[in-house]
């Protein structure tokens, strides 16, 4: 272990009052710098790439859709760096390799990555669109390579309407943890819904690019991305005490996103929640809150650990095992170690602690203590809420109930006023006309613009940072 590795630092009001038992905390992971990662780096062989092209029939309307996809790819062919694995997938009613044709992966360099581009040149719509078919290709496809950082590209611009939606839920569960997946709708005809049950579960993000046009930017800047992953998969291992139970992990910025039902067991009391990939210097934060039992005024507990291991149960399929270590107090570099820390976790083999940070909860009889509101956890909550809110709102329009939707739409305004998110106000300008956002005082539009809309939806979950750190 090198002294270049991850931090982690707790936010919290650790004060309870007589009989408290609910315990909030932020935690701020942030990664080692550019160049400065240790245990799980990858190097340039350690990466695999996979770009799946929608090529049914509707990408020809309007043409410009296959022609700025085609386009798109080769511009982000161009960004992967020599030495990492990668391919072209067209998806259809059935998933078929464009380049190499033989289903493996190809080391990038300027001959292959031309050959790619040739081979993308080729592509014309015809068929239907199954992707979960698509995505098993591609899983099957990673399998066939070491990498231990394993991404993909995923564009469409219709709904998965020739398969059945089991198929595609039981693609998505299948590749957990063997690949990451960035998800993006082309023009206004596909599902939010469906790309974003990808990109959650794929650990990815998703977009609509509304105009065609816009794809070879965005392509580029997430292909640029990937190749900034310089650490594989790490997972935030949380033990707790007995008589304790973890409500839910959250991750809360850049994006929402709720890691509960991801917990892997890793030992008495512990679990492993995946994180996925991460760039140099790359930081998010993520809300914990665990139900202790209550105690007496004067007493103090540990309420949670909180620690960032790789090569955990927890982590992407891929990851190279680590030897196993055990991290000191929050905040200090872990020391090599077979034991899984006092009161933590079970050792897990092949397990490596990068840093650890501590949850605390005191009881107190004064009031001005335990009714002090953490202002990283306040700013999260409503955040976390602001994106439940656009969302009902929106469900809400589409089903027709105006009254729901403007209340809902109207708390979302609200919220976005307070937070500071000024991007997603100006998303929801464009489908209600703010009246008063302090008060979250608005009027629907009677004519939205399908893709305003969409877009509203596709990033209701991203976040701002909390002004406050403390």
């Amino acid at each position: 272990m090198t002294e270049s590795t991850f931090t982690v630092e707790v936010f919290q009001n650790e004060y309870l009052p007589a009989g408290g038992r609910d315990v909030n905390a932020i935690v701020t992971v942030t990664a080692p710098p550019a160049g400065q990662a240790s245990g799980q780096a990858a190097a340039g062989g350690s990466r695999a790439e996979i770009i799946i092209i929608d090529c049914s029939g509707s990408m020809d309307y309007p043409r410009t859709k296959i022609v700025q996809a085609r386009a798109a790819t080769a511009a982000a062919i161009d960004v992967i760096a020599d030495g990492v694995a990668f391919a072209v997938v067209a998806g259809t009613e059935v998933a078929r390799p464009v380049f190499p044709a033989d289903g493996r992966l190809a080391v990038s360099g300027p001959a292959t990555r031309e050959q790619a581009r040739s081979m993308v040149a080729g592509l014309r719509p015809s068929g239907g669109t199954a992707m979960g078919t698509w995505l098993q290709l591609a899983r099957q496809m990673f399998g066939s390579s070491p990498a231990t950082l394993r991404h993909a590209i995923l564009l469409t611009d219709g709904k998965n309407e020739h398969e059945p939606p089991e198929h595609l839920a039981a693609a998505i569960a299948a590749c957990e943890g063997a690949f990451s997946c960035d998800c993006r709708g082309v023009g206004t005809d596909w599902e939010v819904a469906e790309l974003r049950r990808i990109s959650t579960g794929l650990l990815g993000t998703v977009d609509i690019v509304a105009d065609p046009a816009g794809l070879a930017a965005d392509f580029q800047v997430m292909m640029q991305t990937a190749m900034g992953k310089q650490v594989a998969d790490v997972a935030l291992r949380v033990w707790t005490p007995q008589h304790a139970e973890l409500q839910y992990v959250k991750q809360v910025a850049p994006a929402v996103a709720d890691l509960t039902g991801r917990r892997t067991p890793s030992g008495p009391q512990a679990g492993d929640y995946p994180t996925g990939a991460w760039g140099g210097g790359e930081s998010r934060d993520y809300h914990l809150c665990v139900q202790v039992a209550a105690a007496a005024v004067g007493q103090e507990m540990l309420a949670a650990r909180v620690s960032l291991v790789a090569g955990s149960a927890g982590g992407s399929a891929g990851s190279s095992p680590q030897a196993s270590t055990a991290g000191g107090s929050a905040g200090s570099s872990p020391q090599a170690s077979t034991a899984g820390g006092s009161g933590g976790s079970s050792p897990q083999a092949s397990t490596e602690v990068l840093r650890q940070g501590l949850v605390r909860a005191i009881w107190t009889d004064d009031e001005a203590l335990s009714t002090r509101i953490s202002p990283n956890v306040a700013h999260y909550t409503g955040q976390a809420e602001l994106a439940q809110a656009i969302q009902d709102g929106l469900e809400a329009r589409k089903n027709g109930d105006e009254e729901l939707a403007t209340a809902k739409l109207g708390r979302a305004v609200a919220l976005a006023a307070q937070s500071g998110n000024v991007d997603t106000a100006r998303l929801l300008a464009k489908v209600v006309d703010v009246i008063d956002p302090a008060t979250g005082t608005v009027r629907l539009k009677r004519t939205v613009d399908d893709a305003d809309e969409m877009a509203l939806d596709t990033r209701s979950t991203k976040t701002v940072r909390t002004r406050t750190r403390s």
